[in-house]
């Protein structure tokens, strides 16, 4: 295919638009590739559009070699499905929900588990039909409270989901490890560096879960790997729990005045001023911080729980709200405290906490309180016999001495706190390590949540229902062309893969002489009768340093120069990325850049 600059529905930036946050966003909306609509969502331009359908393609090859069929699903579904799954309340503000006209409602698919269960219940019967395997590509909805970083966390996005059913779980783990197998080709042929790692299920359910993040410092996910092999996302990440310490000869806990101590190293200094010990200082690490939190369940119901960390540690709160989903997350305000005159802000203490608290304690089936104290929930490290300062519940108090299991108790454990370089992993392997990366892909084991819920069930070979196991797989489409150009530009522009490119080369006519144009427009229909596709710079009257800026800035992988060296015999062939040069004689320019292209596949 040849595009003409002259014509191409193409307007570059020379300045970064002002919501631009990280690279990708700045030079695809720069470079013309997309542009923005509202918050969050996104027109796609013709060289957008040609980068995506290359994403797509890649994609598209992978599933049918992996075995799975390619179908489309609406956008807009029915609220009843969901309903069912309970996913209509559990996605909470997340769900676009709107009305017909006759006041039925409908969603707006954020995924969509419960449809193709749906049909395959319609249409299969029996153990013969398994193993199956379909997918949609399909333009998903979700009302992203904080929509940023262009196409990396938007409201509409593109998304390639996959789901499998088998008749049992061994058939269901060869499906699973198909589709594992498929993304990292589908990774690799897309040039994305990848890691694979554990990771929460989140509102989808299931047993198992799996992450597969491109490095990158912008990246919204933070995950750990250890030198022996552990890896996963900071969300999944489990506490090696520490032996319990007997407590028999333990000292009695004791209250004392710590005026103007409202943090953790203002306690910490007063508690080695006034209170030193002979086993060594006083530490962060010895202090009991207790996080107040509000908890906004699906429903609505707002909770106010406390989170106890040991004091070196933050509170993380999407650790904390993967712990709680689908439940929302945020700090406690004035207005909470102020319903709870018990709660001592700076000095709160467990005393005063869960089952601790004064009152009959109820609790609801799933945790929340009912009536009793605020619910308490602590990290996994407070075991029975460890020592503690914490608050007293008294402005200017701390107890000290407090000993967990024999002062204290808590309504149970929850992994809340930060993970920090050097953590234990939880296999044993090492210490771990930090890093950031883009979410590309999640697979997900479901076992048969869905399909419990729904009803999707075949005969065995006895001619017994059986319950369908299924999975489910997704990889970011458009978020994958972001991806790509946030590890594939340079301080000019984008240098996109020959894989995913618009174009594989960009022929620039520079000057005003008749004969380069002429030459351009015959080399390019060389290439392109080549099987190339190509764009033409033809543009009379535009500079010859504009040109080459908005060919630098666009990124396609091989740019010609055509110019003052026709005089000579020799056009000049560019590799983008890594800048490399050289003169070609113009006879066989045809063949060169084919040569060049090739060496970049």
């Amino acid at each position: 295919m040849l595009m003409r600059m002259s014509s191409l529905f193409l307007r570059t930036l020379r300045d970064d638009p002002v919501d631009a946050e990280v690279d990708s966003h700045k030079l695809l909306v720069r470079a013309g590739y997309i542009r923005r609509a509202a918050p969050g969502i996104y027109t796609w331009l013709p060289l957008g559009l040609k980068v995506l359908a290359h994403v797509e393609q890649v994609v598209r090859e992978e599933m049918a070699a992996a075995g799975a069929q390619e179908i489309h699903f609406p956008a807009l579904l029915p609220r009843e499905p969901y309903e069912t799954t309970n996913r209509w309340t559990e996605y909470g503000p997340n769900l676009f929900r709107l009305q017909d006209r006759r006041g039925n409602d409908y969603l707006l698919a954020p995924t969509h588990e419960e449809m193709f269960t749906l049909m395959v219940k319609d249409l299969y019967s029996s153990y013969k039909d398994l193993p199956l395997a379909l997918y949609q590509i399909q333009t998903k909805y979700r009302d992203e409270a904080r929509p940023r970083a262009g196409l990396l966390r938007g409201r509409e996005f593109i998304m390639k989901d996959a789901y499998t059913f088998d008749i049992d779980a061994d058939s269901h783990a060869a499906s699973y490890q198909a589709q594992r197998d498929a993304y990292e080709r589908i990774f690799a042929r897309l040039g994305l560096p990848y890691v694979i790692v554990a990771a929460t299920s989140g509102a989808m359910g299931g047993s198992r879960s799996e992450e597969f993040l491109s490095p990158s410092p912008i990246g919204e996910d933070t995950y750990v790997r250890s030198a022996g092999g552990y890896a996963a996302n900071v969300e999944a990440v489990t506490t090696p729990v520490p032996e319990a310490i007997p407590f028999d000869d333990a000292p009695a806990a004791h209250v004392e005045d710590t005026p103007d101590t409202p943090t953790i190293a203002s306690l910490v200094d007063v508690a080695n001023e006034r209170f030193p010990r002979a086993s060594g200082a006083w530490t962060a690490a010895d202090t009991l911080k207790n996080v107040v939190v509000v908890l906004t369940h699906p429903d609505g119901e707002r909770e106010l729980v406390v989170v106890g960390v040991p004091g070196d540690r933050d509170v993380d709160m999407k650790r904390l709200e993967a712990a709680v989903a689908p439940a929302d997350v945020e700090a406690a305000g004035e207005a909470d405290f102020a319903r709870h005159p018990e709660l001592v802000k700076g000095y709160i203490g467990p005393g005063v906490l869960g089952p601790n608290g004064d009152g009959g304690r109820e609790l609801a089936d799933d945790g929340r309180v009912v009536s009793g104290a605020v619910r308490y929930l602590l990290d996994p490290r407070i075991v029975p016999g460890t020592s503690w300062i914490t608050g007293a519940n008294l402005p200017g108090r701390h107890v000290f001495e407090l000993v967990a299991g024999r002062d204290f108790s808590a309504d149970g454990t929850v992994e809340a706190a930060e993970v920090r370089a050097g953590d234990a992993a939880p296999d044993g392997s090492g210490p771990l390590e930090l890093a950031r990366g883009i979410e590309m892909g999640h697979v997900f084991d479901l076992g048969t949540k869905y399909s419990q819920a729904l009803g999707l069930t075949v005969l065995d070979q006895n001619g017994k229902a059986r319950v369908v196991h299924m999975g489910s797989y997704g990889v970011g489409v458009s978020r994958a062309v972001a991806a790509l150009a946030e590890n594939f530009h340079d301080e000019r522009g984008l240098t996109w893969p020959v894989a995913v490119a618009p174009a594989q080369v960009h022929v620039v006519a520079t000057g005003k002489d008749d004969a380069v144009f002429a030459a351009a427009e015959e080399i390019a229909a060389g290439l392109v009768a080549q099987g190339l596709d190509v764009l033409v710079d033809d543009r009379r009257k535009v500079s010859p340093g504009v040109k080459f800026a908005d060919a630098e800035l666009l990124g396609i992988p091989v740019i010609v120069v055509v110019g003052r060296g026709l005089a000579d015999g020799v056009v000049e062939v560019r590799r983008r990325a890594s800048g490399v040069t050289e003169e070609v004689a113009v006879q066989g320019a045809v063949s060169s850049v084919l040569e060049v292209v090739d060496s970049l596949r």
